[in-house]
């Protein structure tokens, strides 16, 4: 797991039912650190933690998405 997929597991995690918007991902997770992160740069790195924690990353049980918001924990 890269260093920006464990921060953005343990943000989720840590909040479950709190949905976080893209943006407020990228502020959190990415402290605007990097110039060309994106609200697409959310959606690769969610993807990609999906596949290292999820059974089944194409029906998640953990990392759920929001549709038209974010993201959020499973309670």
């Amino acid at each position: 797991m890269t260093a920006k997929e464990y921060l953005l597991l343990q943000l989720l995690a840590s909040h479950p039912g709190v949905v976080f918007t893209r943006d407020t991902l990228l502020e959190r997770v990415w402290q605007f650190e990097y110039p060309g992160a994106t609200t697409r740069t959310v959606d690769v790195h969610v993807n990609s933690l999906r596949k290292k924690v999820e059974v089944d990353p194409s029906n998640p049980r953990y990392v759920l998405t929001v549709r038209g918001v974010g993201y959020r924990f499973a309670e």
